[in-house]
């Protein structure tokens, strides 16, 4: 399949259940497109929107009073040359992305938590490092 998966993308999304009716409220493609695939050659001059990750890269979420937060699975290059994955939030109600997503250095390996500290509170992921570097535990402050 010219290197591509077989599988109809979005490869990987969230998706939002109203618990009182069991109907989905929303479903978003959550990871960025891997490089493989945004820069293959038979997908050379399309438009892509975000496809998310193939695999089994989607680990879970934190969800808060307002907000569902996931890392990816992944690992993408973003527009600075970076290998990244996101850290993203998303309206709980909607859906909608929350500006301010954050490059982590390594794909999510764990679910994510939140802790408050002295009145701060902080997000905290579990990820893997690439090139067969350790696993590390990132802490992310909210402003």
């Amino acid at each position: 399949m010219q290197g591509l998966p077989i599988i109809k993308p979005p490869y990987d999304r969230i998706t939002a259940y109203d618990m009182n009716t069991g109907s989905i409220l929303w479903q978003k493609t959550h990871s960025s497109t891997p490089d493989n695939i945004k820069n293959n050659a038979a997908l050379r001059g399309l438009d892509l929107p975000r496809l998310g990750q193939p695999g089994r890269t989607f680990i879970g979420v934190l969800t808060t009073k307002n907000l569902v937060i996931a890392g990816e699975g992944g690992v993408h290059t973003n527009a600075q040359g970076q290998v990244v994955a996101l850290l993203r939030a998303y309206d709980k109600a909607t859906g909608e992305d929350i500006q301010g997503e954050v490059n982590m250095p390594a794909k999510q390996t764990g679910s994510p938590m939140s802790y408050t500290h002295n009145g701060k509170q902080y997000i905290v992921i579990a990820v893997t490092g690439q090139n067969n570097s350790g696993a590390e535990i990132l802490a992310y402050a909210l402003p």
